[in-house]
């Protein structure tokens, strides 16, 4: 028996970045959970397999490839949800990207790049789908950033500067479209996704933070279900960090 406050039965989610990394992780928490899921990334093959994995669950699944930088297919990705569930109820913003180089080297078709995928598509997403939540039922939506955006982090100056400005975009849509529509920021710190596999076997062991070590994938889901269920009905324009407790503003 699914506990009341995380109860996503008939729920319809869309996860971007669904098919792998954090963003699986909260796909098949929520289809866990009763939850139907929209998978979205760039390769359509990969949302498909994880598109199956929610189907085994006995919940309805679709899978959407999608460029989350880009307007015209961010806005097929809504029209093509709302034509097949009629709404949206969790919607995750949690496609990006971090390419690490000094920032005087970052070209401008860089830079665009990353601003790109990391604020003006999330942007054009919740913006979206918040409207469409207000006009409707409501919901809740979930912008993914990153503990970049509250720290100094050399060599992803313009990541952590995009993910800190969706941090503000959070707080403002919240108040924007509140109280039908709830939007917060889920932040996580060093998780050992695929990113990790760049990393010195150091690294992947021991972090900096009062935790000591990297965080594993599965350990995002109960802050996801949190956010997206009604165990978080009082909470918006908030930042949830999971991170292990790094130390923050030094």
């Amino acid at each position: 028996m699914i506990d009341p406050l995380f109860d996503l039965s008939d729920k319809i989610a869309v996860v971007t970045g669904g098919s792998r990394g954090l963003g699986y992780q909260m796909v098949k928490a929520f289809a866990e959970r009763g939850a139907d899921c929209v998978v979205a990334s760039r390769k359509l093959d990969n949302c498909n397999a994880v598109a199956d994995e929610v189907r085994a669950l006995g919940r309805r699944a679709l899978a959407v490839q999608v460029h989350a930088a880009r307007w015209d297919s961010i806005d097929a990705l809504i029209e093509t949800v709302y034509d097949e569930f009629g709404r949206i109820d969790i919607l995750v913003n949690n496609a990006g990207m971090s390419p690490a180089m000094s920032s005087h080297d970052v070209t401008e078709d860089l830079f665009d790049s990353v601003l790109g995928l990391n604020f003006k598509g999330p942007f054009r997403l919740a913006s979206q789908v918040a409207k469409r939540m207000a006009d409707g039922d409501g919901g809740v939506i979930i912008n993914v950033t990153s503990s970049g955006s509250l720290m100094p982090l050399p060599g992803v100056v313009p990541y952590g500067s995009a993910k800190a400005a969706l941090n503000a975009m959070s707080r403002s849509l919240a108040a924007e479209y509140g109280p039908k529509v709830r939007v917060n920021t889920l932040s996580p710190g060093p998780f050992l996704t695929d990113i990790a596999k760049a990393w010195t076997p150091e690294h992947r062991k021991h972090v900096d933070s009062a935790i000591g070590r990297p965080g594993y994938p599965e350990e995002i889901v109960t802050a996801a279900l949190f956010l997206a269920s009604p165990a978080s009905s009082f909470t918006t324009g908030a930042i949830v960090r999971v991170d292990g407790g790094l130390p923050i503003g030094q």
